[in-house]
């Protein structure tokens, strides 16, 4: 089986010169090998094709068969990396807790394991007849959300 640890340092190769990142490496029992790569402006299918040539070049076939699949983090997929948090600030994103909850907001910031989302909630006010919505702050910690992911509209 090939190593994920050597194509992840393959990739990292590629990447030393670029404002990709490494989003994640999977490679399965029978040699399935999935990168998956991401920019803050989106993913260009000419860097993926040269990505994949470039692992290509460097894995040998011959030694060990393998399928190899380039591509980037799908949108509206969850975040797995702090950069793609830090990709989406001041945008409109769900975080689904860990207690099954849905959220909706914009996030606000990202600082190390942490992010900020702000939330509008109806909220009942002293001597009002209506509950006023007003923007509420929620912290999270990456990993004690199910999934936190860039909400886009269409």
């Amino acid at each position: 089986m090939i190593d994920k640890n050597v194509v992840k340092g393959i990739v990292g190769e590629w990447l030393a010169d670029k404002d990709y990142f490494l989003v994640d490496v999977e490679v399965s029992t029978d040699n399935r090998v999935v990168v998956e790569i991401d920019h803050a402006d989106g993913v260009w299918i000419e860097d993926c094709v040269e990505l994949s040539r470039f692992i290509e070049d460097r894995l040998d076939r011959d030694d060990e068969d393998f399928e190899l699949e380039v591509g980037s983090a799908g949108l509206g997929q969850p975040f797995k990396v702090v950069q793609q948090y830090e990709n989406h600030i001041g945008k409109d994103v769900e975080v689904l807790t860990a207690d099954g909850k849905k959220l909706k907001g914009v996030l606000k910031s990202v600082d190390g394991d942490k992010f900020v989302v702000t939330v509008e909630e109806k909220v009942r006010v002293e001597g009002k007849k209506r509950p006023e919505i007003q923007q509420k702050d929620m912290e999270f910690k990456m990993d004690e959300v199910k999934y936190c992911k860039y909400l886009f509209q269409v």
